[in-house]
């Protein structure tokens, strides 16, 4: 048997024998010629063959051909087939400039004939039946494009001596907000499944690690049912030791996203346009930098005044200051620097002339946050200070301030959302388009 080929190499072979596996997209089944578009991992193709519709006596191979036939004509879209053919060039074939031209052609699986969902199937049907959808070309990109995103982002840590850690994601305690936490049973005794990889990013810089990375599952109990909040997520996480400020954190992370940027346009700019309709732009550094106070009176000019008391900003509000950085600087992103210590975690260094403030930043990308970084404290007796201001019992989180008894480095790190990235670099309207398995409040199957 030839071994098997991808379509996407199909184009270098020469005319001849070839043998391709995959699944049915379609069937032309007319009277004297069937056609069958045939996919695979990597693309698709045409096969041909004469079509037989009865037995000719006087031809040995004429019941082999009248099966051949009704074997196609029997095929339902989404079979699994493998076919063994010659391979023929022919700029006429709109698909590939190419064709095979069956000789022998084996069922593997045979799909049932009503297919579930259809290309104008609602989101929600779609992800009851996302293995199916995944099927589609433009969905199949999708994780394409991640799998390349990641790889560059992982090379930038690897050729720049980061190390690379995996954080427990069962927690004795809360990391950061108690309500957001989901409570499983463990033993005899309670644990909590992890909403960052915070303290053991940071535990890591006590460590002497200098320099690590994480991508990683993240777990929130947010009841929200927004197009980019989940229950579960993918987090890219970095921590760098010795910084002088948050701005050394948006240095790397920058970095981290021109890498991440121009590997996805190298290797899929022409499929993204094609199947997106988006060109996707490498930016430029350094990214626009804008403080928190600054950004609000520049949106308040704009005709929209933010209506929260809690010094934060709101959905709008980063849709508005992201019209302003697309029409004045010509960039996608944007930090949003200097934030309020009252709506920051109790690890943020505050600013050293105004504790008001802190050395952290969030990232917008289209209108929208898809990262939060700062500089950490680290010297321990104001970390306990902080965490009594933000009405915390330190002897509650004594394992994490031991981090900071026996000396640790500045340092500073961020975490993003991995399917928040996606969404907004493919202009997709909600994370669920993005997220191999979408988990929300609603939503634990499949």
């Amino acid at each position: 048997m030839t071994e098997r080929v991808l379509v996407k190499n199909l184009a270098a072979l020469a005319d001849g024998p070839v043998t391709v596996s995959g699944w049915v997209e379609t069937v032309r089944d007319q009277k004297k010629v069937q056609f069958i578009v045939l996919r695979d991992e990597s693309g698709a193709v045409q096969l041909v063959t004469p079509a037989t519709r009865e037995l000719v006596e006087d031809d040995p191979t004429s019941a082999a051909k009248l099966a051949l036939t009704e074997t196609i004509s029997g095929l339902a879209h989404g079979s699994f087939v493998s076919v063994t053919g010659e391979l023929k060039h022919d700029e006429r074939v709109k698909l590939g400039g190419l064709e095979v031209k069956i000789s022998s052609l084996e069922v593997l699986s045979a799909a049932n004939p009503e297919t579930p969902i259809a290309a104008d199937s609602s989101l929600d049907k779609r992800q009851d039946w996302r293995f199916l959808d995944l099927r589609n070309p433009k969905q199949n990109l999708i994780f394409k494009i991640q799998t390349t995103f990641l790889h560059a982002m992982r090379e930038y840590w690897v050729d720049n001596d980061f190390i690379e850690i995996h954080t427990p994601k069962l927690m004795a305690s809360a990391s950061e907000s108690r309500a957001e936490l989901f409570e499983v049973e463990y033993f005899d005794t309670t644990a909590y499944l992890a909403q960052s990889p915070q303290f053991f990013k940071q535990m890591a810089q006590s460590a002497g690690f200098g320099k690590i990375f994480e991508v990683g599952p993240a777990f929130r109990a947010d009841p929200s049912f927004t197009s980019r909040h989940a229950t579960e997520f993918t987090s890219v996480d970095s921590e760098i030791s010795w910084i002088e400020s948050h701005e050394d954190v948006m240095k790397l992370h920058e970095d981290l996203i021109v890498a991440g940027f121009s590997a996805v346009k190298a290797k899929h700019g022409e499929a993204i346009k094609e199947l997106f309709d988006v060109e996707v732009t490498v930016p430029a550094t350094p990214f626009p930098r804008i403080p928190l106070a600054e950004a609000k009176e520049i949106i308040k000019e704009r005709g929209y005044e933010v209506p929260r008391s809690d010094d934060d900003m709101d959905p709008e509000g980063e849709r508005q200051i992201a019209a302003y950085v697309r029409e004045t600087y010509g960039h996608e992103f944007v930090f949003l620097t200097d934030y309020a210590a009252s709506i920051r975690p109790f690890y943020h260094m505050r600013h050293a002339d105004n504790p008001g403030l802190t050395n952290s930043y969030d990232l917008i990308f289209n209108g929208v946050e898809i990262s939060t970084g700062a500089q950490r404290e680290h010297r321990v007796d104001v970390l306990e200070a902080q965490m009594r201001d933000k009405g915390m019992e330190p002897k509650e989180l004594d394992f994490y301030l031991d981090f900071f008894r026996y000396g640790a480095p500045s340092h500073g790190g961020f975490g993003m959302g991995l399917a928040r990235v996606l969404m907004l670099m493919l202009h997709e309207s909600s994370i669920r388009e993005v997220t191999y398995l979408f988990r929300g409040p609603t939503r634990l199957a499949p």
